[in-house]
Parts: C-alpha cells; sequence; structure tokens
C-alpha cells in the first residue's frame, strides 16, 4: 500500500534508490499525489508505448507527506485506544 510505503521513508536515508516493482509503483503514485519528491523514468518510451519504470529514487518528504504520516499516526493511535476501551 502507498501511505505504508510513505510511512517507512519517514526512518529511511533519503535519498533512496527503490528497485522493487511493487515498491517503484508505489513512488509513482506518492509521487503524483505530492507527497514525496522522487526521480523516477518516463512512464513513456521513445515511441509513446506504456512502460514500467525498473527504479526511482525518492529525494524527499514533502510537508504534505508529512501531514499525512501524522494523520495516519493519530488515526492509529485513536483505534488502539478505542480497543482498550
Amino acid at each position: 500500500m502507498p501511505l505504508t510505503f510513505l510511512m517507512s521513508l519517514q526512518h529511511a536515508s533519503l535519498p533512496k534508490r527503490v528497485v522493487i516493482p511493487e515498491d517503484v509503483r508505489h513512488v509513482s503514485i506518492l509521487k503524483a499525489t505530492g507527497l514525496i519528491e522522487a526521480e523516477i523514468a518516463p512512464a513513456l518510451d521513445g515511441s509513446g508505448k506504456y512502460k514500467n519504470a525498473r527504479n526511482a529514487t525518492v529525494t524527499r518528504i514533502t510537508k504534505e507527506g508529512m501531514a499525512e504520516i501524522n494523520r495516519m499516526r493519530t488515526e492509529e493511535s485513536r483505534s488502539k485506544l478505542a480497543r482498550r476501551l
């Protein structure tokens, strides 16, 4: 899930090179939604055909990305508290 991947980036040393295909897709989604900045190959090759990127480099988590991480942590804390009650 892209948001779980986003949370894992918070503890990673950036820039981080990503080569696992599923994680490269997560990077693509997170970049498109403005939650991270990353370098990733274009989705189209020279002939205009779609291709999957083989790697990406995450350079930073944006302030919007940090806000999303904080929101998810708050929701997780509330869920844990509700389960205890």
